[in-house]
């Protein structure tokens, strides 16, 4: 059998081969061999180069004047159409100046010039060569990511002050082709009332995100995402009622995935106003709904927690009670987000130490029927209002997430610190983050055999295991991981705590913790270092 072949060169009088040089070299990683002719080559000599090697594709490339390069690829195609060559597929790599004069010549089935996508050009040596249908962008997550794999999905939150502008926004996302999920971020009214609209401040309407009133906004932003890469919809999962809300993103948009919490949309937060034990149960019977509607399961408590600065120990601890509980009330796919930089100022090994941590408690949950997806992003407290500082801040803490390999990259605009992101801004933050991808997806360095990361990975997930012992420790029968009294429990007497809870009625709030060295350590009324062990021991001294 012969090789797979791609063969590539610059023509004419062009030397710049840099580009079709990386795209050999991408190439090889997907099997074909690269067959480099190197600079100024003649249409002749290309020719000659394809009928002895016999390449799958040829590659060419030209970045001088519009009008000589015209005069070339008639040349070209007429030696192709001469010796019955237009079978293979013939890529060009040029300027944006020289596309315009390729696309006349009718030759070139992928041109090239810099501005596309790094998926985009991937496609061009996989399986997308069909004709651009919606059949070519599968509509479930796990297809989704199986057609796009090695390379993660891109997903970017959306919504704006009005239901028209959203539904334009959502086109020109869609029609961009960079955005593989699009989340929408309905406003707090339609979270906590989109049920009970007679509840509503319309005052407010339009504050943090979309004001969806009716079924039919959910169906007009969903056609009007039928256009460019047909990017799946998902939304919050509402602060109230999470079952309706269920059924009703099901039906209308087809829901990619659903995120539920466990603790949080409750009196905790005060983003509705559950009592905390009833929220529980009813966050567990949301999450039963997606489960029987046969939607991919995320549960997002593990940065709530962070975000209020709690202990690491807490954070990991809920990361691995959401995929337990998941997987027990059935869920066969389950979406496993780690927010990155949070709380603000820890450093990127501690960071990754308890991002890892996570990962360890949760791997031992897979089997054949229990699939979880590797979904990163980066902090919402960690976006400088500085535009442009916040730009490197997007391409930093994307590099940072993809130590972890992710199926999924949430991206979390760079405007995010200042104001809610146009379409425009959707669409530069996921170049940027493409951008990352082109230079860094590949052959990163094994961060597990770095000391510090080893040392507290392992001493943040036995906390965390500790912290799980002391919860199954309140049950009295049945699983206590699924029971809302004893997880309700776990929060009144202080095992889940925060800083920022102090004063709330359903938590203790008396945890304290701190930064030290990058690294966030629970710490004592003297300032020192508390060991998780001792925490523990010192809530079993003083119950509430």
């Amino acid at each position: 059998m012969r090789d797979k072949k791609v063969l590539g060169a610059s023509l004419g009088t062009c030397v710049h081969v840099a580009g079709i040089y990386r795209f050999l070299t991408l190439a090889e990683r997907f099997g074909y061999k690269g067959v480099f002719l190197g600079p100024a080559c003649s249409p002749e000599k290309v020719i000659a180069a394809v009928q002895k090697e016999h390449p799958l594709m040829v590659i060419v490339g030209y970045r001088l004047t519009p009008h000589v390069a015209k005069e070339l690829f008639e040349e070209l195609k007429n030696l192709v159409t001469q010796h019955s060559l237009s079978h293979l597929v013939w890529i060009l790599s040029c300027t944006p100046q020289v596309a315009s004069v390729a696309k006349e010549i009718g030759l070139f089935k992928y041109i090239f010039t810099g501005k596309e996508s790094f998926s985009e050009i991937v496609a061009s040596l996989t399986t997308y060569r069909e004709q651009e249908t919606e059949k070519l962008y599968p509509q479930t997550l796990p297809e989704r990511i199986r057609a796009k794999h090695p390379f993660p999905l891109l997903r970017h939150h959306f919504g704006l002050p009005s239901v028209e502008e959203t539904v334009e926004g959502v086109r020109r996302i869609s029609e961009a082709r960079v955005v593989d999920v699009i989340s929408l971020g309905p406003d707090q009214n339609a979270q906590e009332f989109f049920f009970e609209p007679q509840k509503m401040n319309e005052a407010h309407k339009g504050a943090g995100g979309v004001p969806l009133r009716r079924k039919e906004d959910l169906v007009a932003i969903f056609e009007a995402s039928r256009t460019g890469n047909f990017p799946l919809l998902r939304c919050y999962s509402g602060t109230n009622r999470l079952k309706e809300w269920a059924h009703l993103l099901h039906e209308t948009i087809r829901i990619a995935w659903g995120a539920v919490p466990i603790f949080w949309y409750s009196e905790l937060d005060g983003r509705s106003q559950r009592p905390l034990p009833q929220a529980i149960e009813e966050n567990l019977e949301a999450m039963r709904t997606y489960i029987e509607l046969g939607v991919p399961l995320e549960v997002n408590d593990a940065h709530q927690w962070s975000l209020r600065d709690a202990p690491d120990s807490v954070a990991v601890a809920s990361f691995f009670l959401g995929a337990y509980i998941a997987k027990k009330l059935g869920a066969r796919y389950y979406v496993a987000q780690y927010m990155l930089n949070t709380p603000p100022g820890i450093s990127p090994r501690a960071d990754l130490a308890k991002m890892l941590a996570k990962r360890d408690l949760i791997t031992r949950l897979e089997d054949e029927n229990f699939t979880i997806f590797t979904q990163i992003r980066g902090g919402l407290a960690h976006f400088s209002p500085h535009l442009e500082m916040a730009k490197g801040q997007l391409a930093a803490s994307t590099f940072l997430g993809l130590f972890l390999k992710p199926h999924i990259i949430h991206v979390v605009n760079f405007s995010e610190g200042d104001h809610l992101a146009c379409p425009e801004e959707v669409i530069e933050s996921a170049h940027i983050v493409q951008g990352v991808l082109k230079d860094a997806l590949f052959d990163l360095p094994d961060i597990t055999k770095d000391a510090f990361i080893e040392e507290h990975r392992t001493r943040i997930r036995n906390e965390a295991l500790l912290l799980l012992e002391a919860v199954q420790s309140l049950g009295k029968g049945g699983d206590p991981f699924l029971d809302p009294g004893v997880l309700s429990k776990a929060v009144k007497v202080g095992l889940f705590d925060a800083p920022h809870l102090a004063g709330n009625p359903w938590a203790r709030g008396m945890v304290q913790t701190q930064i030290i060295d990058g690294v966030l350590y629970t710490i004592n009324a003297d300032g020192k270092i508390l060991p998780e062990k001792e925490r523990l021991a010192k809530l079993k001294e003083s119950p509430l």
